[in-house]
């Protein structure tokens, strides 16, 4: 299958959230969706793909003082690159071509100073808008472009560990057909009813409290983000255990996000060994998961942590997400102690088939070491970004998977009523029509249906036309 990219267009759409979402060192109350369009020769015939993110500040680069439209600008060079140079690439799989825009991508990002986690950025939206262009030109979906190798995936060229194995021998048979929405608790999130004063209670017809949105959804499985701060992780801990114990059924289930807060395991092992010993927590982390990048990216996977593991037998699952920025990055984890690392469609689809694959190997020959890899998400939403990357973890076979965009977004109430009634139309499964008329996330036991975003050719049952949307120009680019 001869491939070649055209032409790729970027286009954008401001959205307003409804309620702030503080991650971290940022909290984002606005930003721009961006999408992203290629046209694609393959073989005879052309075939088009379109992939899509929010822009998060603060995310690819922690820089506490570098000011968010300054952050904005930086994300857009570096996908206006990587579309850019996409064009006229050339190569016998999808997957070829990408090694291509990888690579040359990683030279350009190295000589401008540009971290990896941020170039490989605008590296992923062209993947991904390539894999649903393969997708429709091939008319099978996601999951068996994988089983039959359609993209042609070479997963020695990212890990030569697994030697010759193709990705069908290590991934699930088939996509899962269901997936627990782990609701990301947000460090500015109200989490009771009496929290709100009337001035800031919201009338969208949506849950706005950690209360109700475990009464409207059912919501069993939790992300909780922590600052550093113990005092207040602590009370605010408390609290949120108090809440979910209460209010959520007993299988409940939860990660701890460390938001990268602190600067060494000694630091985050006493705030592990302060949480513990407290009465009014102990139990409640028994539900634990896994303990998501405690440490900042600067000291993450530096090599003295092997003997600060080693020393600390009894730690909870630790897994990287931010460290996670180039190809080389899990295995080195994997040595160092940790348990795994997330997949996120921003880092990229063929470096997370990649982990893994890794991951299922490692399990298979260390059965009582407990390997993870989990799914997070970019407080992603439809019409593309959240379908895409619900078709990937439901092929990685990620049964528990963060997810927030619906609960800081109002559906897809600022997208144009042709964009909605597409998505009513075509996924009725994973969607729904709110009170207000526009598109909600469905969400039903604390779960969605990912049948429909299974069924179509890379989770979008529809081409989207992007030309309603603002264009962003790509030319002048170094």
């Amino acid at each position: 299958m001869r491939l070649e990219i055209l032409d790729s267009g970027l286009h954008r759409h401001d959205v307003l959230l409804r309620m702030p979402f503080r991650y971290g060192i940022v909290t984002m109350t606005d930003g721009p969706v961006l999408f992203l369009h290629l046209r694609v020769r393959i073989g005879e015939h052309e075939s088009s793909g379109v992939s899509s993110d929010l822009l998060p500040p603060k995310w690819f680069t922690k820089v506490p003082d570098k000011p968010i439209p300054d952050e904005i600008a930086e994300m857009l060079r570096v996908i206006r690159h990587a579309a850019a140079t996409a064009i006229g690439l050339r190569g016998e799989s999808a997957f070829s071509v990408w090694r291509q825009l990888y690579e040359a991508q990683t030279t350009w990002a190295a000589k401008e100073r540009i971290p990896p986690l941020l170039a490989n950025f605008g590296v992923s939206l062209v993947e991904r808008a390539l894999i649903e262009a393969v997708a429709r030109a091939a008319g099978r979906p996601f999951t068996r472009l994988l089983r039959e190798n359609i993209l042609g995936i070479e997963l020695p060229a990212i890990h030569p560990s697994i030697g010759g194995m193709a990705p069908d021998t290590l991934l699930p048979e088939r996509p899962l057909a269901r997936a627990m929405v782990r609701h990301t608790v947000g460090l500015a999130d109200p989490l009771a009813d009496d929290e709100i004063a009337p001035r800031d209670r919201l009338h969208d017809g949506l849950p706005q409290t950690l209360e109700e949105g475990i009464r409207r959804y059912g919501l069993r499985h939790f992300k909780i983000k922590v600052n550093g701060d113990l005092a207040r992780d602590l009370q605010r801990l408390i609290r949120i255990a108090e809440i979910i114990r209460a209010h959520a059924s007993g299988d409940f289930a939860f990660s701890l996000d460390g938001n990268e807060q602190f600067k060494s395991l000694d630091q985050f092992r006493a705030f592990w060994e302060e949480i513990q010993g407290r009465s009014d927590l102990r139990g409640f982390f028994e539900h634990l998961l896994f303990v998501e990048q405690p440490l900042h990216r600067d000291r993450a996977l530096q090599p003295e942590l092997t003997e600060a593991f080693a020393c600390w037998p009894g730690r909870p699952p630790m897994i990287i997400d931010e460290s996670d920025a180039t190809l080389d990055d899990l295995p080195a984890a994997l040595e160092l102690g940790y348990a795994g690392t997330s997949h996120k469609n921003c880092k990229g689809i063929f470096k997370g088939i990649a982990h893994r694959c890794l991951l299922t190997i490692r399990q298979r020959a260390e059965p009582q070491r407990a390997f993870v890899m989990s799914g997070e998400d970019l407080c992603n939403i439809g019409p593309v970004a959240l379908l895409q990357d619900l078709t990937v973890m439901s092929t990685l076979g990620i049964e528990s998977i963060e997810r927030n965009g619906h609960h800081y977004h109002a559906g897809l109430s600022q997208f144009p009523a042709t964009v909605q009634e597409e998505i009513l139309r075509h996924h009725g499964d994973l969607y729904e029509r709110s009170t207000a008329g526009w598109p909600t996330l469905r969400i039903e036991r604390g779960g969605v249906s990912l049948d429909s975003v299974n069924r179509a050719p890379f989770g979008v049952g529809f081409e989207l036309d992007v030309r309603q949307f603002g264009g962003v120009a790509t030319s002048g680019l170094e």
